[in-house]
């Protein structure tokens, strides 16, 4: 606990030790106005302490600092801004500024995704923070995620500082889908545990299905056959097939690319990119030829199924499974162009908060651990 409050000197500007090195730990000077636990404890996670009572706590004694960090989150469709009230260089708080910022940022990548880093506010924060988002940082992790999660694996990611002014304003692409369900349609999910197929006709469900596949396997060739197997034993009850539709995790670009999904995770990089990127596309011509075909993120599907449902927008949608989905949808119902993969955010700021597989160890609290499977069977001894 002790080391969380020394300071470090880099190229003449002082910022945050806790935001050098693997993992963002919040220091000890954070933690007065960081850790709030809710009124009623979690009675078989007492200590959990939710984001959302840290940032309420803290915009409360940040109110009228008059002193703004503000960043940017620049994509291929879009860029993601924010502006946060933090505490001036000399305050006694500063590293709660740090930490929150951080821990916001991170958020903010894993719902729009980022090929930059763009920040501007006070000399120390913006120090610290570049740090932080560098090789080697507290979110070294998101770093070296970024690049694949935006299609460039080969163009590093970079966190720069630069006058307010330079900041590109905030932009979306709000993605249309189509809500005509009619004809001879198949349909697959790929969870990290099972791959789910479904035959329908003029809405009536056919054929479902689950078939359990092993995610670890490096062989990409391995996951085509699963999947092509499991969907040409859906397509059997089906007269024809008019049209594919599918969901995964990860990110799915406007060509049905699996641009960067985690349900492949140990597929060499070389390999991915000549059998993964397209193999949506492979598999749907394997099973059903030239036919229209659309795939988007897992969650994305809750959030627009929620939306037909009660014909309401502004729908956060969450999936529960192995790991956990998330999706937004406008006003419209219309998509927006974001990565949703809201598994990878932080729920807890606990600092003793349990550590995930797929970030191997690099944070502590993040949101599938608490929403899915694994939320379950952590606390399955204390629940009996």
């Amino acid at each position: 606990a002790q080391d969380a409050k020394v300071q470090l000197t880099r190229k003449g500007k002082h910022c945050c030790n806790a935001m050098a090195g693997t993992s963002a730990k919040m220091p000890v000077a954070a933690m007065k106005l960081l850790l709030v636990r809710p009124k009623v404890p979690a009675p078989l996670d007492p200590n959990f302490t939710p984001l959302i009572l840290a940032k309420k706590n803290y915009l409360k004694a940040v109110e009228g600092s008059g002193t703004f960090l503000e960043w940017a989150l620049p994509r291929a469709d879009g860029v993601g801004r924010y502006k946060l009230p933090v505490f001036a260089d000399d305050d006694a708080n500063i590293d709660a500024s740090i930490y929150l910022a951080g821990v916001l940022i991170q958020e903010m990548m894993w719902q729009r995704s980022a090929s930059e880093l763009l920040l501007s506010g006070p000399t120390k924060i913006c120090e610290a923070l570049k740090v932080a988002f560098s090789i080697g940082g507290a979110y070294e992790y998101e770093v070296l995620q970024m690049p694949k999660v935006c299609g460039t694996p080969d163009k590093a990611f970079e966190t720069k500082i630069v006058p307010a002014p330079q900041l590109p304003a905030a932009a979306d692409t709000p993605q249309v889908c189509g809500t005509v369900a009619n004809g001879c349609r198949l349909a697959f999910d790929l969870g990290k545990s099972d791959v789910k197929t479904v035959a329908v006709n003029d809405g009536e469900v056919l054929y479902s299905k689950e078939t359990e596949w092993d995610v670890t396997n490096p062989d990409p060739d391995y996951h085509f056959k699963v999947i092509t197997d499991a969907l040409k034993l859906a397509k059997e009850p089906l007269p024809r097939v008019d049209a594919v539709g599918g969901s995964a995790t990860g990110t799915i670009s406007g060509k049905n690319e699996a641009t960067w999904c985690d349900i492949f995770p140990n597929v060499p990089p070389d390999v991915y990119q000549a059998k993964v990127v397209d193999i949506f596309s492979r598999i749907t011509k394997e099973v059903a030829g030239d036919v229209p075909l659309k795939v988007i993120n897992d969650g994305e599907v809750t959030a627009l199924a929620a939306f037909q449902k009660i014909q309401k927008g502004n729908i956060m949608g969450i999936s529960m499974g192995s790991s956990e989905g998330g999706g937004y949808s406008n006003a419209d119902g219309n998509l927006m162009g974001w990565i949703n993969e809201l598994c990878y955010i932080k729920l807890d700021l606990n600092p003793e908060a349990p550590t995930d597989p797929w970030t191997k160890g690099n944070h502590r609290g993040i949101s599938h651990m608490y929403l899915g499977q694994r939320g379950a069977t952590k606390l399955a001894a204390k629940g009996g």
